[in-house]
């Protein structure tokens, strides 16, 4: 039997093949939590109704058999989905179920939510197989909804044809009857189908269909090569079916190959969303995939043919993607894309049961062509030109554990659309101690020993059936969205599946259904009209081809807001919405215009309208397509590339640097390129270096009279490549009235002590930078910032020096130096106090007291905003910290931004688009020590994750064991890890004399200078918070005479648990006076930066107009110019 040749492989097997094995046979059968009671809010938004009110007795009951189980069908706990539609055509939806191991069920709706089931009557039961998807749409075109059914299940069974049940009208008492007629039609697909998503991607008027198919092969038996997608596989990939006509009885044929559909056998399809990503009106189509294939996103080319493109417009998917939705989530016109995956919130979840990839193992997925793949749910905002930044940390529903429906609408009617998730998995198999068990072949041999067989039940019972509430979060605005489940009475624990939402009781809300795993399906009447929420519902008629205007899009504007809603009913996961699009108008009594866009350009408008009223749309009364008369307007600034000569690349040499400190939550060696500013040769002309990483010249561009810059040869610069410079500063450092340049090292690749840190000193002779070493100060270390001043007022230039980080120790306090220039040399008057500050990533001099004297203010990693006021005769005060700022920061510039004659400042930092947050209440911290002994210094970092009130380990029990393996004893088991803390994993002794840290802001913010030596901190605007920010150019962009900012960041050298972070395009922010900002998009502004920039530096060309050079790890540098049009 197929359960005892199991246990034979298991035991004969070697332990990583059978740990891989399992993982793979089981990765999906995951659930979390202690099953626990559930009482909704009195007065919630939602209201659950029950079987005996709704007559909705439905259950998906499945159970393991001897020959049908998880191991022979890898998908057995997926569930199924429900469609809501009108399907007796007496204007209420009806609903209809799939089942797994049962007949499907037909419910008609006979009014105040009650319902009757007629699936057998009906003819809609199916022929009792494993059904998964079900979409209802009119196939036939003869004006009654059909219903169309994916089927899979057994590898070898016969019965995964998938089904098309004709609708034949309603016999006497108003039930409709249905056909089967899926081989008449074409469309008896016999591959192992997730759902079939209904639209007209060539425009010839009618509907084709997308068929989403999961490849049967279990994942370790396929050779994870990207190549392989081209193959095509009848049975596990996916299909692109055309509508061929005749009308009312069409012939569906396959052109996936010719449309540029991949349809291989490593496509593990489980969800798609459809909508027009790139706002050109032809549907485009994205496809979540499980596992280690990335997502596809296709993109209409209007020709009856597809790209996939998903690495040119999306910078980083979900690992093991599940459901997805598409739709406008800001209200910008342009759809955005949310896939779920399975990062659970809290720690014991996440310790216990998730295994996160190895930062070279994410690499090599990346060079197979698998893209950048992150453990968590993502939210892809649109840009305007069909590319997205992901921002699902930043907006808070980056972790809902197990989840599988995505469903996005507006719970609450108030005009901004709200996202539930379905989740949850009947049983907890991915819990890694028992994976640690099955991997182990004597104790699996003991226990088959014992009993004297193999019974795969006695493996099951040691599993729990763990439910797990579903997400419900709820759109407060600039894409933030809180978490309200229980709130609003969606948090029943439950094994939630497909789930779709719709209008039951014709009150202008939208209602919710959810179909459920070995429990009774969920129906939530939603009561936001009773709460004196108003709506809008629109009812589109299409043409007789597509009577539902499926592609048709509608935009509702009320004041300064436009919604936008397009017709795709296939939504969430396997499942079909009602066919109403429903507005939130909050309290709005009226609306201003509604407007249609039909899938082939004609429009028709509403002006003006009330609320809680139904507006019928007919194609037949729309005006023709017209060209568009809207023209974009010229962007602020224009790519200018060519003013380089050559255009300069850094190139940074691979060094993982997690193979010497695993407990790094980032990587440290990537520290440039930094663009220094200076005029070296005296014309008054601006020129630049731009640094270079251990290997690879530093390269000095010198401005011509033509406005453009050419590479000057440098020796000097030849001769100390090996260095790897990170900072660096044009300043006259002899006194002889040209620009020297003096430039320290960084990076994290070399030995501590190491020579490659040594500061670096260029005398200028004659306009040409020699390398002097003889007179550079005698300092080294892993630098950051460079910073000259004259502090002791004797007409020469002082020197501080910051200090990042020491080498291969992270977390301890490296040196930072303070050199007064006394008599032609460099003095060392660095107090202890300066000396150990931190470890600063930056700093500038500025009057913060106004006693004209330069007062140094430095930030750094794990540091508050930290002040060093200057005395009389270069005497440094003692330091003074900006409460409540110490920050991950990353970098310092100094500016008047508010016009009051004191130099502002803007602190640039981790960002607010990460799984790391802080607060005052919710501390990061850190401690470090050497604590098994070796001579090197180990760092713990806490965190408290989302769902959790007290700190614990960041670290996965894997890294912490790799980095301290005298802690595998105290923690043998990963439920002894996950339920770990700091104080609980080391004694009370071993936590003596470690040196801690903490950050509570982690905010990107300016520091306002108050005068007097008071500052006041404020976040940028949110726009500037998506990203790890670098660095902060200062420049009047549009001449109006205040400064205006542009933030240039990204930082991909993350931990796969933390993941990266990439939505940053740089962020253009103009300067509105009362300390105001106002952000630019990227369209606007004509600066999309894709890479991790390390700086920017805006420079006034000799033709007067205003370039800004951004220096990019890794890749060549862009340049951009200011358009004449743009400044006033």
């Amino acid at each position: 039997m197929l359960f005892r040749k199991f246990a034979q492989q298991l035991i004969y097997m070697p332990k990583l093949s059978r740990l891989t094995l399992l993982l793979s046979l089981f990765v999906i059968i995951a659930g979390c939590g202690n099953e626990r009671g559930y009482q909704a809010p009195r007065n919630a938004l939602f209201t659950t109704l029950s079987p005996r009110q709704t007559g909705v007795n439905f259950i998906n009951s499945v159970e393991d058999g001897e020959n049908f189980n998880v191991l022979s069908y890898r998908n057995f706990y997926n569930g199924g989905g429900v469609a809501i539609a009108d399907l007796n055509g007496d204007g209420m939806n009806d609903l209809y179920f799939a089942a797994n191991q049962g007949p499907n069920r037909l419910y008609v709706n006979e009014g105040d939510l009650q319902f009757r089931e007629v699936s057998e009557a009906g003819g809609a039961a199916g022929a009792m197989a494993w059904a998964t998807g079900v979409t209802t749409v009119d196939v036939n075109a003869d004006g009654r909804m059909d219903i169309y059914v994916c089927n899979s299940g057994e590898v070898d069974g016969s019965k995964r044809a998938n089904e098309l049940f004709i609708n034949q009208g309603n016999d006497e008492a108003g039930n409709p009857k249905f056909v089967e007629k899926s081989q008449e039609y074409g469309l008896a697909d016999e591959g192992f189908s997730t759902q079939a998503a209904w639209f007209d991607y060539d425009k010839d008027g009618d509907l084709d269909v997308y068929l989403l198919n999961n490849s049967y092969l279990s994942p370790d038996r396929i050779n994870p090569n990207g190549e392989n997608r081209g193959v095509r596989d009848a049975a596990g990939g996916d299909k692109l079916l055309r509508n061929d006509g005749p009308e009312a009885s069409p012939r569906f044929s396959d052109v996936s190959e010719e449309a540029g559909i991949f349809g291989s056998r490593i496509g593990f399809g489980l969800g798609s969303g459809l909508g027009d990503v790139n706002m050109d009106g032809w549907t485009d189509i994205y496809i979540s995939n499980d596992f280690w294939e990335r997502d596809y996103l296709y993109i209409n080319q209007q020709d009856g043919t597809f790209k996939e493109q998903l690495i040119d417009r999306v910078d980083h998917v979900s690992i093991s993607s599940m459901g997805s939705d598409v739709a406008d989530l800001d209200n910008d016109g342009d759809p955005e894309i949310f896939s779920t995956d399975m990062l659970a919130s809290d720690n014991y979840r996440l310790q216990a049961a998730t295994l996160f990839d190895t930062y070279t193992t994410e690499g090599i997925k990346y060079q197979a062509d698998y893209h950048h793949q992150i453990l968590q749910n993502c939210l892809q905002v649109n840009d305007g030109n069909g590319n997205f930044i992901e921002t699902a940390h930043y907006s808070g529903v980056s972790a809902t554990d197990w989840s599988w429906g995505a469903l996005i609408f507006d719970m609450n009617s108030d005009g901004r659309k709200d996202i539930f998730v379905a989740n949850g998995i009947y049983r907890d198999i991915m819990n890694l101690d028992f994976a640690d068990f099955l991997a182990d072949k004597e104790k699996v041999k003991e226990m088959v020993e014992a009993k004297g067989r193999y019974d795969w039940r006695d493996f099951v019972t040691l599993l729990p059936h763990n439910q797990q509430p579903n997400y419900a979060f709820l759109n407060q605005g600039n894409l933030r969205f809180e978490s309200r489940a229980e709130d609003l009475g969606l948090g029943a624990p439950s094994y939630s599946n497909g789930a779709a939402y719709g209008d039951l009781d014709g009150d202008g809300d939208l209602d919710l259904v959810v179909n459920n795993v070995n429990q009774p399906a969920f129906i939530y009447q939603n009561n936001s009209r009773e709460r004196g929420q108003r709506t809008v519902t629109v009812k589109l008629i299409g043409t007789q081809r597509n009577p539902q205007g499926v592609g048709a899009k509608v935009s509702l504007r009320h004041g300064d807001e436009t919604q936008t809603l397009e017709q795709y009913p296939t939504r969430g996961f396997l499942s079909t919405v009602g066919p109403e699009l429903v507005f939130g108008l909050d309290q709005a009594e009226a609306y201003d215009e509604l407007t249609v866009t039909w899938p082939d350009g004609r429009k028709q408008s509403l002006s003006g309208g009330d609320a809680n009223t139904t507006v019928e749309f007919r194609y037949e009364e729309a005006s023709p397509a017209t060209p568009s008369s809207e023209g974009s307007a010229n962007p602020i600034f224009a790519e200018a590339d060519q003013t380089l000569n050559p255009v300069a690349t850094h190139e940074e040499p691979f060094f993982n640097d997690f193979d010497h400190e695993s407990l790094l939550h980032r990587v440290l060696s990537d520290p440039g390129p930094k663009v220094v500013k200076g005029d070296p040769n005296g014309d008054g002309r601006e020129d630049f270096v731009l640094l270079g990483s251990a290997g690879q010249a530093d390269q000095l561009f010198l401005q011509t009279a033509e406005g453009t810059f050419e590479r000057a040869e440098n020796s000097s610069f030849t001769f100390t490549a090996s260095y790897e410079s990170s900072c660096g500063a044009f300043f006259d450092a002899d006194g002889d009235g040209d620009e020297d340049l003096m430039l320290g090292s960084g990076g994290n690749e070399f030995s501590r002590g190491f020579s490659a840190y040594a500061v670096r000193y260029y005398e200028n002779i004659d306009g040409n930078l020699v390398y002097n070493q003889t007179q550079a100060p005698l300092a080294g270390g892993e630098l950051s910032c460079i910073l000259p001043a004259d502090i002791d007022f004797d007409g020469d230039m002082d020197l501080f020096l910051g200090a990042r980080a020491i080498p291969g120790n992270y977390g301890l306090t490296p040196q930072s130096f303070l050199f007064v220039r006394e008599n032609g040399q460099w003095v060392n008057q660095t107090p202890e106090e300066l000396a150990t500050v931190g470890m600063v990533t930056g700093g500038a001099w500025t009057d913060l007291n106004n006693d004209q004297r330069p007062d140094l203010v430095l930030v750094g990693d794990w540091m508050p905003i930290t002040v060093a006021f200057t005395l009389q005769g270069a005497t440094i005060s003692s330091l003074f910290e900006v409460p409540n700022s110490r920050g991950w920061w990353t970098g310092l510039r100094a500016a008047d931004l508010d016009g009051d004659g004191r130099e502002d400042l803007i602190a640039t930092n981790w960002g607010e688009n990460s799984k790391f947050k802080a607060s005052v209440d919710r501390p990061l911290e850190m401690h470090a020590k050497d604590f098994d002994g070796n001579g090197k210094t180990e760092f713990i970092i806490n965190w408290y994750p989302p769902a959790d009130d007290r700190p614990y380990p960041f670290a996965s029990k894997r890294t912490m064991h790799g980095q301290l393996p005298h802690l595998r004893k105290k923690t043998l088991k990963y439920e002894d890890y996950a339920r770990s803390t700091y104080e609980t994993l080391f004694t009370e002794e071993e936590r003596q004399m470690t040196f801690s840290r903490k950050a509570e802001q982690l905010s990107n913010c300016i520091i306002w200078n108050e005068g007097e030596g008071r500052v006041k901190l404020t976040p940028l605007p949110w726009q500037a918070q998506l990203t790890t920010q670098f660095t902060a150019a200062v420049a009047d962009v549009n001449g109006d005479s205040r400064p205006d900012l542009w933030l240039g960041g990204n930082l991909h050298g993350l931990s796969p648990q933390v993941g990266r972070s990439d939505a940053g395009r740089g962020t253009l922010l103009l300067n509105e006076g009362d300390r105001q900002w106002s952000y630019v998009s990227n369209e606007a502004s004509g600066i999309s930066v894709r890479g991790q920039v390390r700086d920017a530096q805006f420079l006034r060309l000799a033709t007067g107009d205003l370039s800004l050079i951004v220096g990019c790890n890794n890749e060549p540098v862009q340049t951009y110019v200011l358009r004449a049009s743009s400044s006033k």
